[in-house]
């Protein structure tokens, strides 16, 4: 029934017709031949909801969020959870850190005493708040020690100088955490009570307003008395957490304790038993362990020691330090706040040894294999024995090819094979590395026989002009000699930077030897957006080594999907563990005594293999240095950090990506590396070292895919001047030197600098000139192009041992020494 009043349509209604979509839908009905795509019908019929029912539904998914929240928040540093992790980062070298630490050990008038010899950590222990702290200081100007604990830390803590807040060190590290991805964080500012009153306060207004650059609406938090520190800690205790995707989704733990015990057979390697709290993910002893900075692991098995922050410590019998422990214990709690020191080196092992259980143990069926790269059959392609037939016709051809070569008394046969005559020329030369294209191999046979006629010459007048001198010793002019070749050589990277953006991709027709030799990898395309080019064409033997997916973003979201659903058995989050790593060598036990962070990542399934990477990153304002192809750099890849050769390219949406031969200023490019898988969001650093070794921070990004099958070509472009010109043809000169490159290049397109478009018409002569006929008329100042195109890879190169850095300081204190010695 229809309600009385409503407008109902008479028999005169018009009826319009239905709209046509345009050609393109008549163009895709005819195309798909009245094929009617798949509809995938859900397991349950969706019902439309009501609006009280939109509103109920919506209070409960906010509910679930605020509640997950609030859960996530009270777990972080509870009995239940791992102790919250704040690391302290000094900025400044005058940033007074300890004396800061010093105030958060005396919360409430409890004494700690602190060693001073012993800069390790320590941790506060809240039992009437049921919360638990662990402090962690980072060397000020260690970069890798900085970014390692960032890795895995719940919150960092900057400490800054009064006066000028940071340094160009403090700068350095914190462009550093920029780009690879913030925790939560809190800026403290110890000191400054030495300044007059009038002074402070400008000080306070001049601090605020530099750090709205790095930290826009922060609070600073002084630290100079008890009640300061104390409102520090209830911020930490209650600021919002930030996340980390690429730690969120992977276990991982920053050693409390560790304890090497060397292999029968060797003792550089052994098994290195790593304690300390579970965080991120449940951890599984089948999967396989990252160790940053060392590598790949896998595990034997999982204890489970007492826990050594615990809120409510256990009293062990038979203890001789019971009766200490209780009246440390008891002094502590007598405030509102417990401590407890801890020193990080080995120490704890005692501790770790009483009363411990095994978890779980590997299960070799399930455990996951270190294998990283595919072993290449060379007799796996299909192979057929050859007939008689052809037997026969192979000796009869290497009856015909023998040569009579003259060699010394006592050669053999196969010796003599390998000798080459007088007038025997070098077959086709291979140009493997592609930096060198712009230069030709004779340079370098003249450069060898000019070397070898004048070492005859040397010999022969060696014994008549040899002297003894006594030459003065004089290190600064050595030093000062090295930086010269230096500047030299950066000077010579400007100038080739400096020409590709001037005359991209120009290079000279070598006069010598013939284009369609040097040339031969090269090949023309009608369109480089719309021509062909199959990935799978002319692989280089490095990609029999690598691993492929069939489609990388599905296997990324099954991952995904099973760690967020599906639980696996292991140590869960907050459990304080003892992992058994098999096969660590003894230098990673070294660097842990010498106060470097153990930082321990678990790999989710197929990442400790090699594969093909793509970053897409942009280059860092700090540095501009010209960076070239196939270079050495080193990269900070989430959690790991390798050294590689990269080639760069366009970041389009195209199936081909030209190649750049520089690290461009202005323009994001895609950076290509071998290199183990890694499953995306992964933030990317990108560094180059010094000769001092120091590391430059010259790029960041993030990880783009992983695709073996990205299409990278390096693009020649041969250039040539008309010498006449018609109305629509013309004959150009210099881009070939005879008569049968000219014929070899003819079916390739030509273009000009100023939009001409033609095509190599006939060869003039036997010199190189041709004619040429195009769309319109040139000019006489236009230049003709002709492109040729190849696809490159990049070097096997992947180093995942990287050295440590220097201490990185201003570069500039430098230059003022320099000068008064010039003068």
């Amino acid at each position: 029934m229809v309600a009385a009043g409503a407008h109902r349509a008479g028999p005169l209604k018009q009826q319009n017709k239905a709209h046509k979509g345009g050609k393109h839908r008549g163009t895709a009905q005819r195309r798909s031949g009245g094929r009617v795509s798949v509809k995938a019908l859900p397991h349950r019929r969706r019902r439309d909801l009501n609006r009280v029912d939109r509103r109920h539904q919506a209070l409960q998914l906010r509910r679930q969020r605020k509640e997950a929240v609030l859960a996530e928040k009270r777990s972080l540093g509870s009995r239940d959870g791992p102790p919250h992790l704040v690391v302290v980062v000094p900025l400044h070298t005058r940033a007074a850190a300890h004396d800061g630490l010093h105030l958060l050990q005396s919360q409430d008038s409890a004494v700690v005493h602190v060693d001073e010899g012993k800069a390790g950590s320590f941790a506060i222990l809240c039992p009437r708040l049921k919360q638990r702290w662990r402090f962690v200081t980072a060397q000020a100007g260690d970069l890798h020690a900085v970014m390692d604990l960032a890795k895995v830390a719940d919150t960092l803590l900057f400490v800054l100088d009064p006066v000028d807040g940071w340094d160009s060190t403090g700068e350095h590290c914190l462009s550093c955490l920029f780009a690879q991805g913030l925790p939560s964080y809190a800026l403290a500012v110890p000191g400054g009570t030495d300044l007059p009153p009038k002074k402070r306060i400008d000080a306070k207004k001049k601090l605020t307003k530099a750090i709205e650059k790095w930290f826009p609406e922060v609070k600073l938090f002084p630290l100079n008395t008890e009640q300061e520190s104390s409102a520090l800690l209830r911020h930490l205790a209650t600021q919002k957490q930030r996340h980390l995707a690429f730690r969120d989704r992977r276990a991982h733990m920053l050693a409390y304790a560790a304890e090497f015990v060397p292999s029968q057979e060797s003792d550089q390697v052994g098994t290195l038993k790593v304690s300390g709290f579970v965080r991120g993910q449940t951890l599984s002893v089948n999967s396989l362990v990252h160790i940053v900075g060392h590598g790949d692991f896998q595990m034997s098995q999982v204890d489970a020691p007492p826990d050594p922050l615990s809120l409510n410590p256990r009293v062990v019998k038979g203890q001789k330090k019971s009766q200490g422990m209780d009246v440390q214990i008891d002094s502590f709690i007598a405030g509102d706040f417990a401590f407890a020191l801890q020193e990080d080196s080995a120490n704890g092992t005692d501790e770790m040894e009483e009363d411990v259980k095994i978890l779980m143990r590997a299960d070799a069926s399930k455990q996951e294999s270190l294998q990283s790269e595919v072993v290449p059959d060379p007799m796996e392609g299909e192979q057929t024995w050859p007939t008689e037939e052809e037997l026969q016709e192979a000796e009869a051809s290497q009856k015909e090819n023998k040569r009579v070569v003259k060699v010394p008394k006592g050669t053999s046969k196969y010796q003599a094979a390998w000798i080459v005559d007088d007038g025997e020329e070098g077959s086709e030369e291979e140009d493997d590395d592609d930096e060198d294209d712009d230069f030709g191999d004779d340079m370098m046979e003249e450069a060898v026989s000019q070397e070898g006629e004048s070492s005859e010459e040397e010999e022969e007048l060696a014994e008549e002009e040899c002297e003894t001198m006594t030459m003065s010793e004089c290190v600064r002019d050595d030093q000062y000699d090295e930086k010269v070749e230096e500047d030299e050589q950066m000077l010579e990277k400007y100038k080739q930077e400096r020409m590709d953006e001037m005359f991209p991709d120009e290079v000279d027709t070598p006069r010598d030897v013939p284009a369609r030799v040097r040339f031969q990898k090269y090949r023309g395309l009608k369109s480089f957006r719309t021509s062909p080019w199959d990935p799978k064409e002319n692989l280089p033997r490095d990609y029999a080594r690598i691993y492929q997916f069939q489609d990388f973003s599905r296997t990324r979201k099954n991952i995904f999907r099973q760690i967020e659903k599906e639980e696996t058995e292991g140590a869960s989050v907050g459990w304080y563990v003892t992992l058994h790593v098999c096969n660590v060598p003894a230098s990673v036990m070294e660097s842990f005594k010498e106060g470097k962070p153990l930082v321990l990542f678990s790999l989710l399934p197929h990442e400790q293999k090699m594969s093909v990477l793509n970053f897409l990153v942009r280059r860092h304002p700090s540095n501009s240095d010209p960076v070239k192809a196939k270079e050495e750099l080193i990269f900070h890849c989430g959690f790991r950090r390798f050294r590689a050769s990269p080639l760069f390219s366009q970041h389009t949406s195209a199936d081909k990506h030209k190649l750049e031969r520089f690290l461009r200023l202005d323009a994001a490019l895609v950076v290509t590396v071998y290199a183990p898988i890694t499953f995306p969001p992964v933030s990317v650093l990108v560094f180059k070292q010094r000769s001092n070794g120091m590391h430059d921070l010259i790029a960041t990004g993030s990880l783009l895919a992983v695709d073996p099958d990205r299409i990278i070509i390096k693009r020649l472009v041969l250039s040539g001047h008309p010498f006449k010109i018609f109305t629509k043809a013309a004959v150009v000169r210099y881009m070939f030197f005879n008569r049968e490159d000219v014929m070899w290049f003819k079916p390739v397109e030509l273009r000009t600098k100023w939009g001409r478009r033609g095509h190599i018409k006939e060869p003039l002569g036997t010199h190189g000139h041709m004619k040429c006929h195009f769309d319109g008329q040139l000019k006489s100042q236009d230049t003709v192009l002709l492109n040729l195109y190849k696809r490159v890879y990049p070097k096997w190169t992947y180093d995942p041992y990287v050295p440590e850095p220097v201490l990185w300081v201003r570069s500039e204190s430098v230059l003022p020494v320099q000068e008064v010695e010039m003068e």
